[in-house]
């Protein structure tokens, strides 16, 4: 029986050796080669006529170059010039090479922050931003006909197929350089606390952050494919190193990234995780306010309306788009966007890349500290004195699959109230958004692989906060 190949908001994911096999590595490669040759023949494609060079690279998992070599050599046979990073690279530094060598495309055998028996496959586009759905659906169609047309491919003994290797690293530290202030950073001599979680993000968030002068506590720097039996996601319950190093006051703040560092986690000089939302928020406060940087700001639909508000004090525009990041992406490359991020970990800023990048975010964070001598909490104070506090959760709530349709057309038939508040606006961008007064509001999302709702909420008081969280709950179990 064939495996139905699905993309997801960041690439195809799989459990290794259940479905994601050599097999359908090389399958779903043949239908990318596919799409690509199919664009360079086209003359209204960006790529049209373009030397056709893939890049690709792979993360810590089990067997990541071994997959990474066998969708190489699926790009070959197909005429394309494949090129393999010489170790495990992080997504963005991949984004950044495809545009820098002017490459076609760029693959990368990743399942991101996901546990270690899973691997993924993620595409990135000529310009180094994620694929679209209007093409991964393209692959997808390709995968589902050769599927039905018993496709296999005839490689080569193992060990006999070469191409050529790279190593994109200098290239990405230059760019880096040119975004980050490193002599503020070396002025300040700050002491950070860094857990590379197993993952990418290894030789190059430390070697950076030691060029910059910084001392660093670096935590789980080696090399484990079981990424120490967590999942290499850096979220407060995993951060724990971090967290006690820097409440010993080893550390005056503590950073971590993801498997393949797109994402990061941040946590202030007392233990205190940030959120997201709240990274998101001060990086447009720094660039605005210190670097003197133009331009918008987007988020994404479930993302904080702190960010809005430190925009509206700045005079600064807001873009609110859909979840994923490609859809950020997208409108940093049409228009000038100082910051653009999403609340569950991915930022990227202007000038660099259409991509999320966890270790810029990092960096950011660093520089804001060494710029005005403070914790990120007293910043984010007196942030607040000006905009006021916000205060923001997800909940899941479980839903009876026979009851999903029902309640979907309940919601997007709109609400006239959310618990005791009245609903001033209604937003269907992505999901359902309920705007209430005093820039409170609630967002509902399907889930595209559970029985379930994702349920956003934003108050301004902790008490508003548990009146709609209950709200919520009731709304979708009645």
């Amino acid at each position: 029986m064939s495996t139905t190949i699905k993309f997801g908001t960041a690439g195809w994911r799989a459990i290794i050796a259940q479905d994601y096999t050599f097999d359908n590595v090389r399958l779903v490669s043949q239908a990318t080669a596919d799409y690509l040759k199919a664009e360079l023949a086209n003359p209204q494609s960006p790529i049209h006529g373009w030397t056709p060079s893939v890049i690709l690279g792979y993360d810590c998992r089990f067997l990541g170059l071994q997959f990474a070599m066998a969708a190489a050599e699926v790009m070959e046979a197909n005429g394309l010039n494949p090129i393999l990073c010489d170790r495990d690279t992080p997504t963005p530094v991949l984004s950044y090479t495809i545009r820098k060598r002017k490459l076609i495309a760029g693959i990368n055998i990743t399942a991101s922050h996901n546990p270690a028996e899973y691997s993924g496959f993620k595409l990135s586009r000529w310009d180094g931003a994620g694929a679209p759905s209007e093409i991964t659906k393209q692959i997808e169609g390709t995968v589902a006909k050769l599927q039905q047309m018993n496709w296999s491919f005839k490689r080569e003994p193992s060990g006999v197929f070469h191409c050529k290797t790279i190593n994109p690293q200098p290239d990405y530290f230059k760019q880096i350089r040119k975004l980050v202030d490193f002599a503020t950073i070396r002025k300040a001599k700050v002491k950070l606390a860094v857990d590379l979680m197993y993952g990418c993000g290894r030789g190059y968030l430390d070697a950076l952050l030691k060029e910059a002068g910084a001392k660093l506590v670096v935590f789980h720097d080696h090399l484990d494919p079981l990424f120490g039996g967590s999942s290499p996601e850096p979220s407060a319950e995993h951060l724990v190193d971090v967290r006690k190093t820097v409440r010993r006051r080893e550390a005056q703040l503590g950073l971590g990234t993801d498997g393949d560092a797109d994402r990061f986690g941040i946590v202030d000089q007392d233990g205190t995780w940030m959120t997201p939302n709240q990274i998101l928020a001060l990086t447009l406060y720094h660039l605005k306010k210190n670097r003197g940087w133009t331009g918008a700001v987007v988020r994404t639909v479930p993302s904080s309306h702190q960010v809005d508000a430190v925009a509206q004090m700045l005079g600064v525009k807001v873009h609110e788009v859909p979840v994923g990041f490609k859809y950020i992406g997208a409108l940093m490359q049409s228009e000038a966007i100082i910051v653009g991020g999403e609340e569950s970990g991915g930022l990227s800023v202007k000038g660099h890349v259409p991509e999320k990048d966890g270790i810029i975010a990092c960096l950011l964070m660093v520089e804001l500290i060494a710029t005005e001598r403070k914790t990120l909490k007293e910043i984010l104070k007196e942030i607040e004195k000006k905009v006021g506090p916000f205060y923001t959760e997800r909940i899941n709530v479980a839903i009876a699959p026979d009851k999903m349709a029902a309640l979907q057309a309940r919601l997007s038939a709109g609400l006239n109230e959310v618990g005791p508040f009245k609903v001033e606006k209604f937003i269907t961008t992505d999901g359902y958004k309920f705007l209430l007064p005093n820039s409170e509001w609630v967002a509902f999302r399907a889930s595209g692989t559970e029985p379930l709702f994702r349920c956003y909420i934003e108050a301004k008081s902790k008490k508003h906060m548990e009146v709609l969280k209950d709200a919520c709950r009731k709304l979708l179990n009645s």
